[in-house]
C-alpha cells in the first residue's frame, strides 16, 4: 500500500512546539478510505530514519501512524545523531522532561489521530526503547485498544522524568490499567537496560493486576530492531517475525470493529 508523509505542529503546556509526523496510507481512487490509527513513539533520538521506516511499514499495512518528537522543550524536532554526544543528550533529555509532559504528548498524538478524516478513531500504540515505555503509558488512555512495547527501557526502575520519578508501576498496582486495552511486552533476554529482575517485576505486576498481556522474551540485545547504528545488535529476521506478531495484535484489536467488549464468560476448562 502506498504511503504519504506530513507533519502537524502543536503548542504544549510543557513548553515548545510538539511536531507530530504523520505517515498514512493512500489508496488510489478511494479518497474516503478510513484506517485505524497507531501512535509510534520513538527512542531517545527522536524520529530518526529507523523509526520513520518502522512507522512506514505499519502505515503500508493500512494504518494512519503518528510519530511525536518527544524533546520539544529542549530542541527542535530534528533527529538526534546516533553518536556519543547524541546518546548523552537524549538520555539527559529523557530524565529532564516531566512525566506529565510525556503524557501530554501522547494525548495530543491520540487527539490528532482521532481528528483526522481518514482515521476510524480506533487507536493502538507502539514504540522502541524510550518509545516502548511511552507506548506502555499510552495504554492507560481509554482510547488506546492495544500497545506493543519493544524493550521498554528501565521501566522497572522508574527512569522517566526529573528526579527519575515515574508512576507507571504504581498506577498498575492501583488498577489504572484494569478494563483498558491489550498489552504486549517484548524484551531481549540479553538486554542490559532491563535485566531479569526488572522483567520479572513487570510481568508479575501486570499479571497480579489481571491485565491482558503477552510477555515475550527473545534471544536478542537492546535495540535489536534498529536497522541503523545498532552497534551490531540488529536482528532483521527476528524483527520481521515480531513485526508480523505486532500486526496480528493490531489487526485483531483495532483493525476490525468488534462492537462493545463484554466480560469474560466462565472459567477456562482444563482439558486436552
Amino acid at each position: 500500500m502506498l504511503i504519504t508523509k506530513s507533519h502537524h505542529d502543536f503548542p504544549t503546556k510543557a513548553g515548545g512546539t510538539l511536531r507530530i509526523y504523520v505517515i498514512q496510507p493512500v489508496v488510489p481512487n478511494y479518497p474516503k478510505a478510513k484506517f485505524p490509527g497507531v501512535v509510534c513513539f520513538s527512542e531517545i533520538y527522536q524520529v530518526t530514519g529507523p523509526v520513520e521506516r518502522f512507522a512506514g511499514q505499519i502505515a503500508s499495512q493500512g494504518y494512519v501512524v503518528a510519530c511525536p518528537s518527544s524533546f520539544h522543550e529542549f530542541q527542535g524536532p530534528e533527529a538526534i545523531p546516533y553518536d556519543v554526544e547524541g546518546t548523552d543528550r537524549g538520555n539527559n533529555y529523557k530524565i529532564e522532561k516531566e512525566v506529565s509532559a510525556y503524557d501530554e504528548d501522547a494525548t495530543l498524538s491520540i487527539d490528532l489521530l482521532t481528528s483526522l478524516e481518514n482515521c476510524t478513531g480506533r487507536i493502538a500504540a507502539t514504540g522502541m526503547c524510550l518509545g516502548g515505555h511511552l507506548a506502555f503509558r499510552a495504554a492507560f488512555d481509554q482510547r488506546v485498544l492495544s500497545s506493543v512495547c519493544f524493550f521498554a527501557t528501565d521501566i522497572h526502575s522508574a527512569s522517566l522524568g526529573k528526579g527519575k520519578h515515574d508512576d507507571t508501576m504504581i498506577r498498575i498496582k492501583k488498577g489504572d490499567l484494569s478494563g483498558k486495552g491489550e498489552l504486549v511486552m517484548i524484551f531481549g533476554k540479553q538486554d542490559t537496560h532491563v535485566p531479569r529482575a526488572g522483567r520479572d517485576l513487570i510481568r508479575a505486576s501486570l499479571e497480579d493486576a489481571g491485565i491482558p498481556v503477552s510477555f515475550l522474551e527473545v534471544q536478542a540485545q537492546h535495540a535489536f530492531i534498529r536497522d541503523e547504528s545498532s552497534k551490531g545488535r540488529w536482528d532483521a529476521a527476528l524483527t520481521r517475525s515480531l513485526f508480523t506478531y505486532m500486526m496480528e495484535v493490531f489487526e485483531r484489536t483495532v483493525g476490525r470493529d468488534l462492537g462493545p467488549k463484554v466480560g469474560v464468560s466462565g472459567k477456562v476448562e482444563h482439558v486436552c
